[in-house]
């Protein structure tokens, strides 16, 4: 009898697996194994655990599904994804949303996945029931999400939102933008309806840093778990950098769009790159950087937030989707870059949110990698996965391609069926 089912190994170390969980690791394993796979100078790499997309089903699988979604993201190196509590209708803010989506999860997803539960003024008396039902926290949006079915949480709805959340040992994710300052910026400078650039300048950095700055205080209040997603700027890494100092639990995600792309590209590209919080300015993309590498930013997701051709049209750049695609190319585009990255798009998720089995590629691990190898290869449209050829990377060149992703010691395919991760609470 084999010691291993699988045995992979490249010229930078080897990984053996058996029962889907890693049984050695390091720069060669022993004994014998079922099957051997050299990958030659390619890198074996924990696998992305992308802590932020819209697969938005049921109700918006002609915008993504769990099969399209999941497909186009084990491509680009992920093996966990965690979906967000919008934009499927209707969002996930009762029990019953949430386990009609956990079962559409299980039928197609092909990676293991958790769900989001939404924190809303209608989701406030549900949210224990939710958290039963094994959610991996609370989404909260600070200013309008965009859809009138997830309504925003104010300061007040928040606040209860996270006091529910830390008596149940959830944490509460926040899209930080404050309404207010949006309207009075906006107010002061009137946005010429058909300018990318009148959208990038109306949603301005003081937005986001004024709504950090809310969501702060309110977890130190409440002692409340805090996760600021998709920051855009160093200010706002800044803000959560010294409330770590203070005690305060909280932690921060930025994006792949916010780290390749800028104004410039984003004006360049058109409809494709409008999202919220904005593009940035080059200055602001490379303080980031920055940041990143200095082990500032907490977690890398992709926030992929898709939509059908026809929301990305028209004259009003304002009235169209706000939402990045680029669930397939931005992970291998990052660490083209630099590589460094790799402990926020797997162990330091992973930490964050309480999976032990996932994160790295020591034994005892499961056996979830990307095979990553230094191959060039130029974005083109008919390359994409996704239910929609839409991506703000087409034309972008990665110094590094993907060429298998195993969850769980299996390479990812159109048979494999992920499962259902519920972090333990408290």
């Amino acid at each position: 009898m084999s010691d291993h089912d699988l045995v992979v190994h490249s010229t930078h170390g080897a990984l053996a697996i058996r029962d889907g969980i890693i049984t050695d690791s390091g720069s060669y394993t022993s004994g014998s194994a079922r099957e051997e796979i050299d990958f030659g100078d390619a890198l074996i790499l924990p696998g992305w655990i992308d802590a932020h997309v819209h697969f938005n089903e049921p109700g918006r699988a002609d915008w993504e599904g769990f099969a399209t979604g999941s497909r186009a993201l084990a491509a680009g190196g992920g093996t966990t994804f965690f979906d967000m509590p919008l934009n499927s209708s209707p969002p996930v803010i009762t029990r019953t949303a949430f386990e009609e989506k956990r079962r559409i999860g299980e039928e197609k997803s092909r990676l293991d996945f958790a769900l989001w539960a939404g924190l809303t003024p209608d989701s406030l008396n549900h949210m224990e029931a939710m958290a039963d039902a094994g959610a991996i926290g609370f989404k909260a949006f600070m200013c309008p999400s965009g859809l009138d079915e997830f309504q925003s949480a104010n300061p007040s709805t928040l606040r209860k939102g996270m006091e529910i959340a830390a008596r149940v040992g959830l944490p509460v994710a926040v899209h930080a933008e404050d309404p207010d300052v949006i309207i009075q910026h906006q107010l002061t400078y009137p946005p010429a309806s058909n300018d990318m650039r009148a959208w990038l300048d109306s949603r301005p950095i003081e937005a986001e840093l004024s709504a950090i700055r809310i969501a702060i205080a309110l977890a130190g209040e409440t002692g409340c778990d805090l996760h600021i997603v998709h920051v855009t700027c160093p200010e706002g890494i800044d803000l959560v950098t010294e409330a770590k100092k203070c005690g305060v639990r909280v932690t921060v995600e930025t994006c792949p769009h916010y780290l390749l792309l800028d104004d410039e590209k984003a004006i360049a590209t058109g409809p494709a790159a409008k999202c919220a919080p904005p593009i940035r300015s080059k200055a602001t993309v490379a303080a980031m950087w920055k940041k990143l590498l200095a082990g500032e930013i907490d977690t890398i997701g992709s926030d992929h937030s898709p939509s059908p051709p026809e929301l990305k049209q028209g004259s009003d750049i304002f009235a169209m989707w706000g939402g990045i695609a680029g669930i397939q190319h931005g992970l291998p585009l990052v660490l083209s870059q630099d590589l460094k990255p790799v402990l926020q798009l797997a162990w330091k998720v992973a930490h964050r949110f309480h999976l032990p089995q996932k994160g790295s590629l020591l034994p005892g691990q499961d056996a979830d990698f990307m095979v990553l190898k230094k191959q060039p290869l130029t974005i083109t449209r008919d390359q994409l996965l996704t239910r929609h050829a839409i991506s703000p990377y087409i034309g972008m060149t990665s110094a590094y391609t993907v060429v298998a992703t195993y969850l769980r010691g299996q390479k990812v395919t159109t048979d494999t069926r992920g499962k259902f991760l519920s972090p333990p609470r408290g």
